[in-house]
């Protein structure tokens, strides 16, 4: 209990660490739009719009301006010169920074994660007599798999687990019905396990 307890906190904190970070940014990104988008919205009359579903009109232009600027940003990040300047600010004055590193991790594992979701296939993975459910990530050699593991309720936090064939069990359900069952921390496995024999677990 006192390991469960202890790696627990330690594997929360390293998860709302970087989380914390990136909602520091965008809400210190959201204060700097929110005062750019108020000649904008004068200018163009918005004031006397009001709200628009309950939000302030200058909340929206501010909204549609972080979108627009991540947007060319991104554009300009394709580009040759683009990639040159953002290879350097990192090197010079970001590299340095743990936080930035975190935040970098995170985002490049979950964009990896995301794209490719669609080649994961939904596995149970037998783990001391029980099941837990996984992701199937490759086939190794000599009948072994790399499975992932996630940790409930985040589908794309876990650990990677590397196993025998023989102790993994295809199922029909998908990566949606799967990252759910976690999401909801296994509310709905009744239903998407409907019919599976879970008492065939390996010793």
């Amino acid at each position: 209990m006192k390991e469960f307890l202890k790696t627990t906190l330690i594997g929360g904190a390293l998860f709302l660490l970087p989380v914390a970070l990136v909602l520091a940014i965008l809400s210190h990104a959201m204060r700097l739009a929110v005062k750019a988008a108020l000649p904008v919205s004068h200018a163009l009359h918005f004031d006397q719009i009001g709200k628009v579903a309950g939000i302030g009109i200058v909340t929206v232009v501010a909204v549609a301006l972080l979108i627009l600027v991540s947007f060319l940003a991104g554009i300009v990040a394709r580009t040759k010169a683009g990639s040159r300047i953002s290879a350097w600010v990192e090197k010079s004055f970001l590299g340095s920074l743990p936080q930035y590193q975190m935040v970098k991790s995170m985002a490049q594992g979950l964009a990896q994660a995301e794209g490719a979701s669609d080649e994961f296939k939904p596995v149970l993975v037998n783990v001391e007599g029980g099941w837990q459910l996984g992701y199937l990530l490759e086939t190794l050699e000599n009948d072994w798999v790399a499975v992932f593991v996630p940790q409930a309720p985040t589908p794309l936090v876990g650990i990677v687990r590397y196993c025998s064939v023989d102790r993994i069990r295809p199922l029909s359900m998908s990566m949606l019905q799967a990252r759910a069952i976690v999401t909801n921390v296994g509310i709905g496995s009744a239903a998407a396990l409907k019919g599976e024999d879970l008492s065939r677990a390996a010793t």
